[in-house]
């Protein structure tokens, strides 16, 4: 397999699992008040939102890369 189809194949992965989950979240942990040896912290969650738009266009890619690999074998 070549290594471009092998790219295209993982766009096409990507972009689905992409439409399929929408977001990402994740925690930081951030302090919030520190008074001599005492730390107080407190955890936050953040989301990033993942576009339909960059779903759709790594699913077209990842289709035209495979394409283009099978057309130069």
């Amino acid at each position: 397999m070549k290594p471009l189809s092998i790219i295209g194949i993982v766009l096409v992965v990507a972009g689905v699992a992409a439409l399929a989950i929408g977001r990402i979240s994740y925690t930081t942990e951030e302090k919030v008040l520190e008074v001599g040896p005492l730390v107080a912290t407190a955890d936050q969650e953040h989301t990033v939102h993942i576009p339909d738009v960059a779903g759709i266009a790594a699913i077209i890619a990842g289709i035209a890369l495979v394409v283009v690999a099978r057309r130069r074998a």
